[in-house]
């Protein structure tokens, strides 16, 4: 094990040597320069840990040559030496390990989340409502904006859908994990019996995409406008400034009537049709890459329940890591979240890393 890894960590050493030299040679290109920079930043972790790793493989080995020594107490300085080595040899190669996993090119990206209201009618549109508040009070927490692009409104507080773009620093790193269905276990303000309902909304998160990346040609699309409506249909604008659009190829369809003129609307159905067409080219590549495995913990599939508010035990449970918080309210104002989104993301690292050590054995076999 320690020489495999010893062996790809030295290519990475000359890499990051070959990028310091580049980088004092570069002149005035300060493009080149830039990119240079940040390549080198990205392997510096892996450098640093490498070095430590080496030092430490050096020492154990120096160590086990002395356990043939003929000198009883040269021995068991070297046996205690060892049983010291060996749990941070474990400690490095799994920092390492961690280090060297392909990093998702999307995490520092802005995200736009979708929440529909699922199963349960009025009960279901007030808890995507619900869910709205708690992502707010969360990218507040962590100093990101919320801008809303899109909404479908129910005349009691609810959304039917509400979408939006949260601007921040690695908002996709950490909300991505909450792509599927999410199901509410309560008794409704409307319920005059006291009885549990059951409902559900389900939850989208696609990294924003620039036009670059996603070319949509005018073919491709159709665009209708109407005048926009606000709860319970009224006509709110006398202009029609709401626009559908409808990408012909996939039958996706993005209406956004919030704004209130035609180009502002049509320029956030664009936004979202790209990062949705973006998406399905994400799966695309996945799915190439191993069928099995998805970019979201568990199978990512957005049928997949994946966690349950139960009010009256004040009860949340995510299903994919079994980890429940008895805080419900707290969990609401998005001070608990981090909590189980930590979970999440160990829980998809450790089955990237178990997926690379099968691929690594199976090569090793065949």
């Amino acid at each position: 094990m320690a020489s495999d890894l010893l062996d790809k960590l030295n290519g990475i050493e000359q890499r990051y040597e070959e990028l310091s030299r580049l980088f004092m040679e570069v002149g005035d290109d300060y493009q080149r320069a830039a990119e240079l920079n940040k390549e080198r930043i990205d392997l510096e972790p892996i450098v640093d840990r490498a070095r430590e790793y080496r030092q430490v493989v050096d020492h154990m080995e120096e160590a086990r040559s002395l356990l043939d020594s003929e000198d009883v107490e040269l021995r068991m300085l070297a046996e205690a030496e060892i049983l010291d080595l060996e749990p941070q040899l474990e400690r490095l190669e799994s920092e390492i390990k961690s280090l060297l996993l392909p990093k998702d090119p999307r995490d520092e990206r802005n995200v736009i989340m979708e929440i529909r209201a699922g199963t349960g009618g009025d009960e279901a549109a007030i808890f995507a409502a619900d869910l709205y508040r708690l992502y707010s009070h969360y990218a507040e927490m962590r100093k990101w904006n919320i801008e809303v692009l899109s909404t479908n409104e129910i005349g009691i507080g609810g959304f039917k859908e509400i979408i939006f773009l949260v601007k921040g620093k690695g908002a996709y790193s950490r909300l991505k994990y909450e792509s599927g269905v999410h199901r509410v276990q309560r008794v409704p303000v409307t319920e005059s019996q006291g009885r549990i309902h059951t409902s559900t909304a389900t939850i989208a998160v696609l990294a924003e995409v620039d036009d670059v990346e996603i070319n949509i040609p005018e073919s491709d699309i159709r665009m209708d406008v109407y005048r926009s409506a606000g709860a319970g249909g009224q006509n709110v604008q006398k202009n029609a400034t709401a626009v559908r659009i409808t990408h012909l190829p996939t039958g996706i369809v993005v209406a956004c009537q919030d704004e209130r003129s035609q180009l502002q609307n049509r320029l956030r159905a664009m936004s979202i049709l790209r990062a949705r067409l973006f998406e399905i080219e994400e799966e695309k590549q996945h799915a190439e890459i191993d069928e099995n495995r998805r970019s979201q913990v568990g199978t990512g599939e957005r049928s997949e329940k994946i966690r349950t508010y139960n009010y009256p035990q004040s009860r949340v449970t995510d299903h994919r890591i079994n980890v429940s918080t008895y805080n419900l309210t707290g969990f609401m104002t998005g001070a608990l979240l981090d909590d189980f989104i930590d979970e999440l993301a160990t829980s998809d690292e450790a089955d990237r890393l178990s997926a690379i050590s099968e691929e690594a054995f199976a090569e090793s076999d065949g």
